[in-house]
């Protein structure tokens, strides 16, 4: 078990395979997108493998794939294959916008994917084309409907909540209705730049503006669902909550078949419970979402033993601190540092 020096217990890591997506979201990158590393800068496949191995021998068990947009990445289905069979590693989930998941859900499910989240915003096809600058809503719904076909469970939908845009929260809770779908509402969090309008055409950084905490998310939801005849939200306990790794709370519509969750890193943070460290798709660990501070794990693998990659594990988990003490903005965005 491995556990850093507040005692919390550090089971699941999260690997951005590639810093490249198809996207380019105005909250995340500016129009003509960030320069992109590379190809010698970025981690193969073989060196991720090498270390999710080693990471497994000191506790992590548990590895979600991320990006930019890990669909993007040729190879990536062999890749989820081989993670899957990784002696210590219990599950795989990935994180995708969901533009390409209609192409690759059924080899994913076959390579043992089970557990997926899709990132979507908005349900509005103008407010989406807004937003992602060059994506489809109706290539991100077929991507969900892709996932539920090749029977991948939980399904999670991760809908970042931004004041400046237009987000029909009841329209999202409607889809937990008929179908086991787990949608979760997100505080925005200040990554990347600080600038004076998050979702200005330039996308210049997140502000305190931009911020709907998740009692304000919860009341928009519960006052929606009473005038919509839908009835009261109730809580969802942990036993019946699904399964996940983080932080969210859930909550349920009478009868639905789906849940509501909110995830607040800001409002109510969650430092305490942290159970996480960060592999950059440049090699680069993170003990914190927050923290700027990286330790070079790339160099070490093409060049170190796996008895130094174990070490460079032990000092992060040593690093990690306590909590990121409501900083605001960081060098890298998250597109860079891994969604």
């Amino acid at each position: 078990m491995a556990t850093d020096s507040y005692g919390r217990r550090i089971d699941y890591l999260r690997i951005s395979v590639t810093d490249r997506c198809n996207l380019r979201c105005m909250y995340c990158m500016p129009p003509g997108g960030i320069k992109w590393k590379s190809h010698e800068d970025i981690l193969s496949f073989e060196e991720i493998e090498r270390f999710a191995v080693v990471a497994a021998g000191e506790g992590i068990s548990k590895i979600r794939l991320t990006g930019g947009e890990p669909l993007v990445r040729h190879g990536i289905v062999d890749h989820v294959r081989r993670l899957v069979a990784t002696s210590g590693i219990e599950a795989i989930a990935l994180t995708t916008n969901a533009t390409l998941l209609d192409q690759y859900a059924a080899e994913l499910a076959d390579a043992g994917l089970k557990r997926i989240n899709i990132s979507l915003d908005t349900l509005d096809p103008g407010v989406y084309e807004r937003i992602t600058r060059r994506g489809s809503l109706v290539d991100a719904l077929r991507g969900l409907d892709a996932a539920f076909a090749t029977g991948m469970a939980p399904v999670k939908l991760n809908a970042v909540v931004v004041r400046g845009l237009e987000q029909d929260l009841l329209g999202f809770a409607r889809m937990t209705l008929d179908r086991p779908l787990h949608v979760r509402f997100i505080e925005y969090m200040p990554v990347g730049g600080v600038g004076d309008s998050a979702c200005s055409a330039e996308g210049d950084g997140w502000t305190e503006a931009d911020h709907v905490a998740t009692d304000e998310i919860l009341e928009r939801l519960t006052a929606g669902a009473l005038a919509a005849g839908l009835g009261e939200l109730e809580a969802v306990g942990r036993a019946e909550a699904p399964g996940g790794w983080g932080p969210a709370r859930y909550y349920r519509l009478p009868g639905a078949r789906g849940t509501l969750g909110v995830i607040s890193p800001l409002s109510h943070h969650f430092c305490g419970e942290c159970n996480r460290l960060r592999l950059t798709a440049d090699g680069r660990l993170r003990t914190c979402l927050f923290s700027d501070e990286e330790m070079d794990v790339r160099s070490v693998l093409r060049t170190g033993s796996d008895a130094d990659v174990r070490q460079i594990i032990r000092e992060a988990l040593a690093a990690k601190p306590e909590g990121h003490d409501q900083r605001i903005g960081t060098l890298r965005s998250m597109s860079q540092i891994g969604g």
